[in-house]
């Protein structure tokens, strides 16, 4: 029996199959899912901020994409998970506040940022990319399924799918 197991903003869980992880309500902020379908364990992490100004905090690792990513693969190691057989799927980066004032807000932007340093993120520490649903205008609730790797994307304007 498979059970789900939140994700909450600026947090992170590992789960094993048959198990899911989900996050809900991304609007700005991204949801990055990796896997390694051999062991068939994956984790989520659902992060607000692009650059985390003190990695020595470790109380907000997770809020941030480069901090929140590599410390969810080093975790995801030590459970027996390879970082050459990860891959990953991203999802969420809405543009949520339209700024009339300055096209390069950092309200207004915060989105593309945050997708602009997930991508960095996953190439810089060698993990492929393999899907994405992000961007827009509209938030997202997802689920990154454990035994086959299947991000469903739920999203009020737009429907479900599955990357």
């Amino acid at each position: 029996m498979k059970n789900t197991v939140n994700v909450g903003i600026s947090d992170m869980k590992i789960v094993s199959a048959p198990d899911v992880v989900a996050t809900y309500a991304l609007g700005s902020c991204v949801g990055i899912c990796i896997i390694d379908k051999i062991s068939q364990t994956c984790g989520l992490v659902h992060i607000m901020l692009p650059q985390n100004p003190n990695p020595a905090d470790a109380k907000a690792l997770f809020k941030y994409a480069d901090t929140g990513i590599e410390e969810m693969i080093k975790q995801m190691e030590k459970k027996g998970c390879v970082r050459v057989r990860m891959i990953a799927k991203i999802a969420g980066g809405a543009k949520m506040f339209e700024v009339s004032d300055d096209k390069n807000s950092t309200i207004g932007n915060i989105g593309e940022r945050n997708i602009v340093a997930a991508k960095s993120t996953l190439q810089k520490l060698k993990v492929k990319l393999i899907a994405e649903d992000v961007g827009l205008n509209y938030g997202r609730t997802i689920f990154f399924d454990s035994t086959n790797g299947e991000l469903t994307v739920k999203s009020f304007a737009k429907g479900n799918k599955v990357i």
